[in-house]
Order: structure tokens, then sequence, then C-alpha cells
């Protein structure tokens, strides 16, 4: 009788042992025999980094963990690393070295990518070897894989993403239940999809990071996150949200990357949608990539966008992705063959929502809309709120570009029945 020829063993090191970390080893050894049966080949950890490999950890036998990193490098039986300590360093060392030695290498680093992404996925194709980051960007929803290969020749013209689940749980509770940012904040942290300290989320950094990523991949060219221009939800204010969703639009923090004429800009910032949009129901804590392309229309993809399972779910799915593209080519190559220049925002086309606070008195709606027109900027709708000494202009605009705009609202800030800074928002999906 003919036996099953014994499959392959690979072998891992694995950078951290956290919470990612561990659920990495945990769905490695729960779902050994279905990985197998998919890539015909048994995987495993031979090795754990830790700072201190003395503490106890459950899930692991003790022997696995190293405090030295040359261990692992070193060892001629690991062919693929796993960096899940984040940050710039040593990971950045760690990564390099790993590939200078034929190591492939699965990261979720979204700010070691979105800066060094270019040097590694050159020295990755230099090596011969392989680097994938599916979880660097919306966690389990699996957008870089789908850019990478199946929309590699879909003519990708623009990307919009929800790829902070903070910020869009914060964002859901002052919708729904119109609680102050503040509040919503504290409720955000008190479920745990907020940290103690939210600022690299609620000031749009994280995200600038990942659509960085997402933007170099998909149109195949350089961005860095020192490219990407951000604006956090802050300064997003409840009665801006009720006064949006009066107009039928909710608000969302987007990642919104676009080619213009054979020029890329890319930014974050908090942006307004019909609540038919179909990124306007993506909900709490959830991530969500919305594509539009030449050849393909538009295509959504969304799931959970944190959390220490799902981000291992998309580590494991690199890995097997290795295993099973040993003789790895073009399409397991993320190298940046064009090198395109970057649209100025100021000359970007954009729709907006303006809140203003003035004093309610004859002539203020038309001091107002003449200094808009005085930079040729044409008010679409407006609605008086209040009465009394003070009352609100809620206005929204005609595409224009946002040079025009900032000019107007510069001259209509100083108007002296403006008595607050005014609140502009983008309205996205309006001109498209």
């Amino acid at each position: 009788m003919a036996t099953s020829p014994r499959p392959k063993k690979i072998s891992l090191g694995l950078l951290g042992f956290g919470t990612v970390g561990s659920n990495v080893y945990r769905i490695l050894d729960e779902q050994a025999a279905e990985i197998e049966q998919a890539t015909g080949a048994s995987i495993s950890i031979r090795k754990i980094l830790v700072k201190d490999p003395s503490l106890h950890r459950s899930g692991a036998p003790p022997e696995l963990f190293t405090g030295d990193f040359e261990e692992i490098l070193g060892d001629p039986g690991i062919s693929i690393i796993v960096e899940l300590i984040g940050g710039l360093e040593p990971a950045y060392d760690y990564i390099t070295a790993a590939l200078e030695n034929g190591k492939a290498v699965v990261t979720a680093n979204k700010q070691l990518i979105s800066q060094q992404g270019s040097y590694l996925f050159r020295l990755s194709q230099e090596k011969k070897t392989q680097i994938r980051f599916e979880a660097s960007v919306a966690g389990a929803v699996p957008v870089i894989k789908v850019l990478r290969e199946s929309m590699a020749a879909a003519g990708i013209q623009n990307i919009y993403g929800i790829v902070n689940g903070t910020n869009n749980y914060i964002l859901t509770e002052m919708y729904r239940t119109g609680a102050k940012y503040q509040d919503a904040l504290a409720r955000a942290q008190e479920w745990g999809y907020a940290e103690a300290d939210p600022t690299e989320d609620i000031s749009g950094k994280d995200a600038a990071a990942k659509m960085a990523i997402l933007a170099s991949i998909a149109f195949h060219s350089g961005v860095v996150l020192d490219d990407v221009a951000c604006t956090g939800i802050e300064n997003v204010s409840s009665l801006d949200i009720a006064y949006a969703k009066e107009l039928g639009l909710t608000v969302k923090l987007l990642g919104v990357a676009k080619l213009y004429q054979n020029r890329i800009n890319v930014r974050v910032y908090p942006a307004l949608l019909k609540e038919d949009h179909p990124l306007a129901s993506v909900s709490g804590a959830y991530n969500a990539v919305f594509l539009r392309g030449t050849a393909i229309d538009e295509i959504m993809l969304s799931g959970p966008g944190a959390g220490g399972m799902e981000t291992a779910t998309a580590v494991v799915s690199d890995i097997v992705s290795i295993v099973a593209h040993s003789q790895p080519g073009f399409l397991e190559y993320p190298v940046a063959y064009r090198d395109l220049d970057f649209y100025p925002d100021d000359d970007v086309v954009s729709t907006f929502y303006l809140r203003l606070e003035v004093e309610d008195e004859p002539g203020v709606l038309a001091a107002i809309a003449r200094a808009f027109g005085d930079h040729e900027v044409s008010i679409e709708s407006v609605i008086q709120k209040g009465r009394g000494a003070h009352a609100e202009l809620v206005m929204v605009f005609h595409p224009v570009a946002e040079r025009s705009f900032a000019a107007a609202l510069e001259e209509v800030s100083r108007l002296p029945e403006v008595k607050a800074p005014p609140r502009p928002i983008r309205v996205e999906g309006e001109n498209e």
C-alpha cells in the first residue's frame, strides 16, 4: 500500500510573545492539521525572542524562549522570522538582518513598513526571499493581499479607508447617542478600544501609517508616513455630528489616497459621507477599505480591524502564503516600480460642510456670501440654527479647489459678525 509523502517541516523564529505573538503560537498549534493540509508542510515555532526568558510564560514550553536574537538568526533550521515586537528599533535591525541572511519575514509593524518599507521590499527582492505584512493594516481584513495580487491590474484610482477602530468606535458612539467626544473616548477606553494614551490613534497618525502602506502597494510608488498629512478627531463636535445627521450625513475618520493626473495625494481627516455610502454603515471598532479602479468599478472589504486574535490570524495567513510560494515571483515582491510625484493638497477639489457662529442680525449672511463669492466659492445650501444674540449657519458648498476655500475661510473668519473659529469638515463621495 502506497504511503503519503511526509510533510516538509518549516520552523519559525518568533520575535515577541505578547497578545499577538501568543495567539500566533496558539493558532499554529490548534490549526496544525488544517495548515498542513493546505500547505503540505508542518509549521512550528522553534524559538521565541523575549526580553527575559526566565519569566514564566504560559502557552509555550519554556525551552523555546531566548533573549538572544543571534541564536534565532544563526539557526539554519529557521527559515521564517515573525516580528511582533513593534516600533522602529530594534525591529528594523532584526528584519534587515533576517532578509540579509535569506530568511523570509512576516511583520505586523505598520510604523516600520510605512517608514522603511521601500528599502525592505528591495532588499527582499535582492536576497530572493519574501517579506509579508498583512497584519500591519486593518487586522484580519486581507486588503494588502487583495491589492498585491488580486488587484494588481485593476487600475486602482481611489482608496478610502476606515483603518482605525478606536476612532470609528468613538465617532459611532457620538453619532448613535449624541455623546460628546470626551465621553465617547472614555467609553472606548473602558471597553478596551482605546489605549490609556490614545494620542496616536485620535491624532490620525496610526491611520496615516496604514494609508502610506496601502497607497504604496496600490499605486506601485513609494509613499512614506511623512508624505501623509493627517488631522484627527479631537475637534469633531457632537453638534456638527447632529447637524450632519439632519443633512443625511455621517462622520468618519477617513484615509483617502487618490491618483490625480498620474500624481498621488494621500491624507487622513474627518469626513462626512452620505448615509447610503457603503462606508457609512461601518460601525464600532470595525475597519473597511473601499477601492475604486478603472477595471473594477468599486469593491469594499470590511471586518474586525483590531484585537490579538484578529491580528494573529493575518500573521498566520502570511506565514501560510510564504510556505505556499516558496519560489517567490513578481507578485511576492511589493517593490515600487514607479516614482510618481505628489499632487498638492491645495489643488485638490473638495466639497465642504461648514458651521459658523455669527451675530443674528440683518446682513450677516450677505457679508459671508460676498466673502466666499470673492474667492469663487459657491454655496450649495445654508441653514440657520438658533435665534437671539447668536446664531449658527450650517453651510454646504459646491466642489472647489481647497486653496480657494482656505482663502475664503480666512477672510470670513475676520468678519466682525463671526464669533468663533469656523468649523469645516470635508464631504467625501460627492465629487467623484
